[in-house]
């Protein structure tokens, strides 16, 4: 039963479903947070980036803006006020020109630039609002100073960033702030789900239970009642009681399946065809009476050991088998299990097959969710149960290979062998 993972298709086949359910729930927040952290960073290192490439370019711009006007100043020639008139529309930021000592030069709307100042104002109210601007420019930055030839200044320039640069240094601020929220809605809604999701395994598992217990309890209701009736018939009586072991032995194995499940079961060395034989041997013996025409094969291997639970194994493979013969509508049903070539060295792979009314591609993704199910009576956990028993009890592997509607469908389990038994093919 060994084979190499490139040489088996149902091997890569489970290999790539495994990954997709291999991360935990923690792993998923830590890998969540991680990626809404690198997110912000990028996004403010960006953003930061553009930011300084505008300052920078704001500075040359009134730097140059400055500099033609200090031209004219010395030369006063027609060539720096031809420019002055091509550099003045390229600048997008406040801008003011001020004597040497600070107040703006007059006229305000020729000596200022995108100061959005009301003209219909006095003279005194504009210069009050130029003034406070002024102020607040030399917080930000140092005005460049205008001088004539002999060094001394005749006026200054002061500036600001433009409003595109003030919005852009808000906007990571802003962005931190809507990532924050989105990984707060996510993370509350995570919980929701959570919380979702282990109330529907709580009423499964209360549902189930009842489910498992009431077909040997109303058996053994029947049985009493037979032993009332038939209590002088020794013959009769010891069939009905050795009837009523067997309904005994099934409770206590339903009471041993459910208190192994939330602890760690005691794995031991099992033959596991005996444990399929067993399984389908207590199915073969109900399908007539459950008024179904199915045919269960199995191709074993008697030499195919593997440390399981046995109790847990067969629960597994029970759900497998009634949900195979529930999906059968044909007159000829046919379930199959059968040995495969594993996808990892020491491992064995089975497939139970079906020729059942198979499962749509949206079904077949949500078939392992607790309370999922697509029957009248189902109470969608026993697909769940089942891939927890394989997945995290046994470290192995339960998937859906395929499902075609209307033709059946092929899961396929997969786990570790007993690595001191040869298995074969």
């Amino acid at each position: 039963m060994q084979q190499s993972s490139e040489a088996s298709p149902i091997g890569r086949q489970v290999k790539a479903q495994w990954w997709k359910r291999s991360l935990t729930k923690w792993q998923i927040k830590v890998y969540l947070s991680i990626v809404g952290i690198i997110i912000v960073i990028g996004v403010l290192l960006y953003t930061q980036n553009i930011v300084d490439r505008l300052i920078e370019s704001e500075k040359r711009t009134v730097s140059l803006y400055a500099e033609i006007l200090q031209n004219f100043t010395k030369s006063n020639n027609i060539e720096s006020l031809f420019l002055i008139d091509k550099v003045t529309p390229t600048i997008t930021f406040p801008c003011i020109v001020c004597d040497a000592t600070g107040t703006p030069l007059e006229p305000f709307d020729q000596y200022s630039i995108n100061t959005d100042i009301d003209t219909t104002l006095s003279i005194q109210q504009q210069r009050t609002k130029l003034t406070a601007l002024i102020t607040e420019m030399k917080l930000g930055y140092q005005p460049i100073d205008i001088r004539d030839a002999d060094g001394n200044i005749l006026s200054k320039v002061y500036y600001t960033n433009s409003v595109l640069v003030k919005r852009l240094r808000i906007l990571p601020y802003v962005e931190i702030i809507i990532v924050t929220v989105f990984i707060g809605i996510g993370y509350l809604a995570f919980n929701y789900l959570k919380r979702n999701e282990e109330s529907h395994i709580w009423v499964g598992m209360a549902k189930e239970a009842a489910h498992q217990l009431g077909t040997p309890i109303s058996s053994m209701l029947a049985w009493i009642e037979l032993l009332r009736l038939n209590r002088d018939d020794e013959q009769s009586f010891n069939e009905t009681a050795g009837e009523m072991e067997h309904d005994i032995e099934r409770l206590r194995s339903i009471a041993n399946r459910f208190s192994l499940i939330g602890s760690e079961p005691k794995l031991m060395r099992e033959n596991v065809s005996s444990i399929i034989e067993q399984t389908c041997v207590y199915f073969e013996r109900r399908f007539p009476h459950l008024g179904r025409n199915i045919t269960l094969t199995r191709t074993t291997d008697n030499d195919v050991y593997a440390n399981v639970n046995a109790e847990l194994f067969g629960w597994v493979f029970e759900n497998l088998i009634k949900n195979a013969a529930e999906a059968i509508e044909v007159k000829e049903g046919m379930i199959d299990i059968a040995f495969v070539p594993a996808n990892r060295t020491n491992h064995i792979a089975l497939t139970i097959r079906d020729n059942g009314k198979g499962m749509s591609p949206k079904v077949k993704k949500q078939i392992f969710n607790p309370g999922f199910t697509t029957k009248k009576r189902g109470w969608g956990l026993g697909l769940s149960l089942s891939r927890r028993i394989i997945e995290e009890y046994h470290k192995g592997k339960l998937i859906v290979q395929s499902s075609v509607p209307g033709e059946g469908t092929v899961f396929v389990i997969e786990i570790p062998a007993d690595i001191t038994t040869t298995t074969a093919s």
